[in-house]
């Protein structure tokens, strides 16, 4: 050992903490393929993950420790540089090695919350370290504390073994360490890239199924974070993604995908904008929105899921209810982006968390303020987390209400005050507004249905045991709407009033699947005075809604969205919906399927609902082509800042 070490002199240290890298990286991987072998296999992926596996650890190392490995050969040494490098070292090496165990540490919870391992939302998460502290105490103290732990002995045992092997190298004469550094340049630039190619090892390289959660798996955690990280700065534009079109093809695509007729596009500045005429035509109502967390389809009963809602149940046997809904993402954002601004999603972060969003972008709280509206956002939580309050103040919400303004709340828990408070608040803000004569458009965003799932006792019968799962918080989030809707019902502002209660997005949407789509469907009913009890089959989306309410509302409006009004649009429409699932993009026309992947070439399906999975099936170069101008025309329209109503 003595005579290697020697031999290998500088490289020894980063030789050492590689092979302990690898070889638990490797371990990591296999553990996490024999959790998930059924899916594994279903898709031939044993040799891929595990070969693609150590490519990409071996890349991964030489980004991370190539420059310690120069810097070593050409500063290391028994003098004061030395010395100063060699703690500099330690630290190097300690802070690598954390990182790449902690993030495998991290990576099976990530996996069972989002299906995928840690990607750019694990980065997002970072921002809130209060709300994500506060969640996984409440609901994983364990895991937590476990976290805490495996840290504190990888950082100390890291920390030991630097001093090791970081102690009495055997250096090179002055004369070899440049060349010698020469070499270790190139193999790390070699290594890193993994490739002669002209792009660079990505994880699109060694993607192999249309599984997108095995796909991941060939990745480690610290290089599917980090490269995540590095994609920031180019998410804004989608054709960095799925390929190109000309702006004007663009344009053409997307006012035809819209179904309204071309004269009804007014302005060449602001291509979707259009003249809109509502259906109704007597006095404009006010617009509830009621957005409820984590609200998949699956736990809704009258749309075949467990019995966990039987007050949007019976909301939907008297409003207008959807059937076949879906929702355009996976998270919050996205579906406040597409519900309350009918803005079409992409591989980026939804506009709520983007720069150039941040004012003057359309949203229905500017259309009906500048109609003299009271608009509103009321959330039992703090309205900063994913920048919700700077896009609403930005964008046409003259008021919050937030956790803060809940003085006597009867229920405080990780996330805020409870629905219960929220929707006792919303009726008292209602009826204060409708007494002074005031219409309004409010936001009503629950937060109860989320992990660490905390609501008050004695509210309902417990679906299971113990308390606090998902299944009885998305029980106690309809016990809140339930209780909301006995009082609308009795006040005064009902008759007058609109309400959509939609959900932002299904929990824990996964699935092998490249895009896994009954886990985007969701409930959403109109309901109100003047609402005729129906169920519509057709295939919809959330962009949809707002166009739909603007309508049945009262509201004669010109607008940039271009999803459909429901209320003008024929019964035998095979309907569309757009659904964003990380980096993936599916367009669904009746039960036709277009996905779009990163570096791939567009690949056709026919969804099985029954099944629920998607049936390889070639699709027409048009309907392809207009995926790909759904795709990217969220993307010219946020670059551009073509999303908004014409400037006074």
């Amino acid at each position: 050992m003595l005579r290697f070490r020697n031999w290998l002199g500088p490289f020894w240290p980063v030789c050492c903490f590689a092979l302990i890298a690898l070889c638990t990286l490797s371990l990591s991987r296999v553990g996490l393929a024999l959790w998930l072998s059924e899916r594994v296999t279903d898709v031939s992926g044993w040799l891929p993950v595990l070969l693609q596996g150590v490519r990409v650890d071996v890349a991964t190392l030489c980004w991370l420790w190539g420059i310690p490995t120069l810097l070593t050969m050409l500063l290391g040494g028994e003098h004061a540089i030395g010395r100063l490098w060699r703690g500099l070292l330690r630290l190097w090496l300690t802070l690598g090695l954390w990182l790449l165990l902690f993030m495998e540490l991290s990576t099976p919870t990530f996996i069972n919350e989002y299906g995928l391992r840690p990607n750019r939302l694990f980065i997002e998460y970072l921002i809130y370290p209060k709300e994500v502290l506060s969640m996984l105490w409440s609901g994983r103290p364990l895991e937590l504390i476990g976290s805490l732990l495996a840290s504190c002995l990888l950082l100390g045992g890291g920390w030991w073994l630097s001093g090791r092997v970081t102690r009495d190298l055997a250096m090179p004469r002055w004369g070899w360490r440049p060349l010698l550094g020469l070499l270790v340049i190139a193999l790390a630039i070699l290594g890193g890239r993994s490739t002669l190619g002209h792009r660079a090892l990505n994880p699109a390289m060694v993607a192999f199924s249309t599984d997108p959660l095995v796909n991941t798996l060939p990745l480690n955690s610290a290089y599917s974070v980090i490269f995540a990280l590095k994609q920031l700065k180019n998410e804004e534009d989608p054709s960095q993604y799925y390929g190109k079109l000309p702006e004007d093809r663009i344009v053409a695509l997307m006012r035809e995908a819209s179904g309204r007729p071309a004269s009804a596009f007014i302005s060449s500045d602001i291509p979707s904008l259009s003249r809109n005429q509502a259906s109704y035509q007597g006095k404009p109502k006010n617009l509830v929105i009621i957005l409820q967390e984590s609200l998949g389809a699956r736990y809704v009963g009258s749309l075949g899921g467990l019995p966990l809602t039987p007050n949007i149940d019976a909301l939907s046997r008297e409003g207008w209810a959807f059937d076949r809904l879906y929702a355009t993402g996976t998270r919050s954002v996205r579906g406040i982006e597409a519900v309350v601004a009918g803005f079409t999603p992409t591989p980026a972060q939804a506009v709520v968390k983007l720069d150039k969003s941040q004012t003057g972008f359309f949203t229905l709280a500017e259309l009906l303020r500048d109609r003299g509206y009271d608009t509103s956002f009321l959330y039992g939580g703090e309205s900063h987390f994913d920048n919700m309050r700077s896009f609403f103040l930005g964008n046409g919400f003259s008021r919050i209400v937030e956790q803060k303004d809940f003085k006597n709340a009867a229920f405080v828990g990780s996330w805020g005050a409870s629905d219960e408070d929220l929707m006792r608040r919303a009726n008292q803000e209602f009826s204060r507004l409708h007494q002074a004569g005031k219409p309004f458009f409010s936001l009503v965003f629950s937060s109860s249905n989320h992990d660490p799932f905390e609501f008050p006792d004695g509210r309902i019968q417990l679906y299971e045991q113990p308390k606090a799962t998902r299944n009885n918080a998305a029980k106690y989030a309809d016990y809140a709407v339930g209780e909301f809707f006995k009082a609308a019902k009795a006040s005064d502002y009902w008759k007058d009033t609109l309400f959509l209660v939609i959900a932002d997005h299904d929990s824990r949407v996964s699935g092998a699947e490249l895009v896994p789509i009954e886990h985007f469907r969701i409930p959403g009913v109109i309901v109100g005075g003047g609402i005729a009890a129906r169920k519509d089959q057709r295939i919809v989306s959330q962009i949809d809604m707002a166009p739909t309410l603007l309508s049945l509302m009262g509201i004669n409006a010109d607008y940039p969205m271009l999803g459909r009004d429901l209320t003008r649009t024929p019964a035998d429409w095979p309907g569309r919906a757009l659904m964003q699932y990380d980096k993936n993009f599916a367009l669904m026309e009746g039960n036709q399927v277009v996905v779009l992947q990163p570096e791939h070439t567009p690949q056709g399906f026919v969804y099985d609902r029954a099944k629920e999975d998607l049936v390889p099936a070639e699709q027409s170069a048009a309907f392809k082509e207009r995926t790909l101008g759904w795709s990217l025309w969220s993307g010219m329209a946020y670059q551009k800042e073509l999303f908004r109503l014409p400037r006074q």
